[in-house]
């Protein structure tokens, strides 16, 4: 794969350049290559037409919300936006692959590549069809520059006993990242409808599947670097996280063969992604394979662990202050982003 290499003062001036190149300060003087993962819940983003097999009758014209084109098209406005300034205090440039929850179809993800704010970076999308009542579905962007993708899979969750059970798809993704070869896992685990205690047995299934997924990859290549983002519908502590998907805490307890929770550390200073009832919650995670951890930098590691909440994406006043500013909040139309903050890591090699 052709690729430029460029020094930090020349950045601004190559704006496709494929990877940003940082130096650490260190008396070394070491330089490294960045490429920026992300994961966003973008909230309900729905076209205006009503689907048959979809319940998305209130996001149609007609529909509860109102839903006409003025507001998908502000919609895919704020979501570009957000998107495009991810990672970039490090990265300068948008992530090379972001992992998206909550959309309806295909078209709507190929209608937000083609925003302004996103069309020059080439993205490309990669979506499957979910069985999930709501006709919500994951899915992949990613910048053909900087990922060559070589397989895509998509599976269904089932849960024993529950026959007529519908959720989304869990979304594998393999490809090559600057000639290295990485696999990302989409989730959206299923809700809290009902009640966290009676919910749990499903999220638990999804993270028996995710769990499942990786470790397929792993019997493969042992050393395989996988990237699980989503957004898990628990806490990093939460059951499905800790004994089902097996996601160890510390970078020092994660042995080879194992998981490694990046956003743990997040959750331990307090931080969270979505708010409710006065409390945070840290539902939007990454969690990354043994291969992806050590000191060694001559092939991608994880450098570090971010969430993406700057001032823009906030409530600015009133009970809700610092909340997420959503489309909709209390029935009301408000044009905002989403309900969740995205999460990114940045991998790092050097050169």
């Amino acid at each position: 794969m052709k690729q430029n290499i460029i020094t930090i003062k020349a950045f601004f001036l190559v704006i496709f350049s494929f990877f940003a190149i940082v130096n650490t300060g260190s008396a070394q003087e070491k330089q490294f290559k960045v490429a920026t993962i992300a994961f966003y819940n973008l909230e309900n983003l729905f076209d205006t037409l009503d689907t048959p097999d979809k319940k998305d009758i209130e996001y149609t014209p007609e529909g509860l919300k109102k839903w006409d084109s003025k507001k998908y098209y502000s919609k895919l406005k704020n979501m570009s936006e957000v998107i495009a300034q991810i990672g970039t205090d490090v990265a300068k440039i948008p992530p090379a692959v972001i992992g998206v929850s909550e959309i309806e179809n295909r078209a709507v993800l190929e209608d937000l590549v083609k925003t302004p704010a996103l069309a020059k970076y080439n993205y490309k999308v990669i979506h499957y069809e979910s069985p999930d009542r709501r006709g919500v579905d994951v899915g992949l962007l990613y910048q053909a520059s900087m990922f060559e993708v070589t397989k895509t899979t998509s599976t269904t969750l089932k849960v024993e006993g529950m026959d007529d059970f519908r959720t989304r798809d869990q979304l594998v993704v393999s490809g090559l990242l600057d000639g290295e070869k990485i696999h990302i896992i989409v989730n959206h685990w299923p809700s809290r409808y009902g009640g966290e205690k009676r919910s749990k047995p499903l999220r638990n299934a999804a993270a028996d599947l995710t769990r499942s997924l990786a470790d397929s990859l792993m019997k493969i290549d042992e050393n395989a670097k996988i990237i699980i983002v989503g957004d898990l519908n628990d806490d990093p502590i939460n059951e499905s996280v800790i004994k089902h998907l097996k996601a160890k805490k510390t970078v020092d307890q994660t042995k080879p063969g194992e998981l490694y929770n990046t956003t743990y550390p997040l959750f331990q200073k307090g931080l969270g992604t979505l708010a409710y009832r006065d409390g945070w919650n840290l539902f939007d995670q990454i969690i990354v394979s043994y291969s992806l951890l050590g000191k060694d930098k001559s092939s991608f590691k994880l450098y570090k662990t971010k969430i993406f909440n700057d001032d823009f994406l906030k409530q600015k006043s009133g009970r809700y202050k610092g909340y997420p500013l959503r489309t909709h909040a209390g029935g009301v139309y408000k044009n905002g982003y989403s309900d969740h903050f995205p999460v990114y890591l940045f991998l790092i090699k050097e050169i």
